[in-house]
């Protein structure tokens, strides 16, 4: 199964489960009273909305390229990130609201016991449903999947806080501001994750680059250098969706080939798809090395070598983005 069908089965799984959970949580603030529970449904509806609108986003980006997108439309997961990280946000916020407003209106608490079976139960999968979603979102590069997930754990911890509260009041019933504390404080924890969500989203849209990504792939790429590639510089890493588009020039001794030259493209697109597999897309330009290239150039028995090796320059996420030939000035 193609990859962004996976991640439009899982999504459809994880909001079947988020509605489920947030009857669940109903039942619960139903038979307690409690405004802590009542908070924690509220947030799970956040789940149901946000899960509803990652399903559409993975169905857009799954579409084929077409003559509108010939990048595709992996861009969608970036706008339902941003939606999913404003809606958990703005539950953040409510929570917080309904917590004051409790803590001044204060009213009585009732069968805390069912509430908190039935609230730890959909703590547990809660969890279980985010690590899954966070793990095949890393996998396939998909950042709706990875949102889900963290609300989802989000969710969790914030649930957890509750099931904590809820055992408190039962053992201090006469406590009555601890179901409003409880609720305030995991709140913060679910601004937090909205937050870092938003951000990840937007920094997606803007095509900021991803130092994360950058580093793992310049070690990869100095680790199985090949005497042909003089240097490799213009390196630019974009995003979209579960797709990772690459752009680069390769330096390569300037007497090969056309069809030298690009069986040393080849061999660079084979390196980064055996470690990234098919998501990812390269467009390689080869340039041919000039007479400084010699002072750099790690290629045996070169017989137009034109000044004696000096230096090996090292790739960095510094020198490998720059837009020009390596030198020895290179850092």
């Amino acid at each position: 199964m193609p990859v962004t069908q996976q991640n439009l089965r899982l999504q459809k799984i994880i909001t079947a489960v988020s509605i489920i959970l947030f009857v669940l949580k109903i039942v619960a603030w139903y038979l307690t009273g409690s405004v802590a529970i009542l908070t924690d449904a509220l947030e799970s509806t956040v789940n149901v909305i946000a899960g509803l609108i990652g399903v559409y986003s993975l169905y857009v980006s799954a579409k084929p390229k077409d003559y509108d997108h010939p990048y595709g439309h992996g861009k969608a997961e970036f706008l339902s990130a941003a939606v999913e990280g404003t809606l958990i946000t703005v539950a953040g916020l409510i929570i917080v609201y309904e917590a004051i407003n409790n803590l001044q209106h204060p009213h009585p608490i009732k069968k805390l016991d069912y509430g908190l079976i039935l609230v730890a139960f959909t703590a547990v999968i809660n969890y279980v449903a985010g690590a899954i979603c966070i793990k095949t979102g890393k996998k396939n590069n998909s950042l709706p999947l990875i949102a889900s997930g963290n609300h989802l754990q989000s969710d969790t911890w914030s649930t957890a806080g509750i099931v904590v509260g809820l055992i408190l009041m039962l053992l201090f019933p006469s406590i009555f501001w601890i179901d409003s504390a409880v609720a305030i404080l995991f709140s913060i924890i679910i601004i937090y994750t909205g937050y870092k969500i938003i951000r990840s989203s937007v920094a997606g849209i803007m095509d900021e680059a991803d130092e994360a990504l950058l580093k793992k792939m310049v070690e990869m790429l100095n680790a199985s250098r090949r005497e042909n590639w003089i240097d490799l510089h213009n390196l630019r890493i974009i995003k979209y969706g579960a797709t990772i588009h690459l752009d680069c020039h390769l330096t390569v001794p300037w007497y090969l080939n056309v069809h030298e030259a690009h069986n040393e493209i080849d061999s660079l697109s084979a390196l980064v798809k055996n470690e990234y597999g098919e998501s990812v897309e390269l467009f390689v330009h080869s340039d041919g090395c000039l007479d400084f290239s010699c002072s750099i150039c790690l290629k045996q028995n070169c017989a137009v070598r034109k000044q004696a090796f000096e230096k090996k320059i090292e790739w960095t996420m510094g020198n490998i983005s720059r837009n020009n030939k390596h030198t020895l000035q290179t850092t």
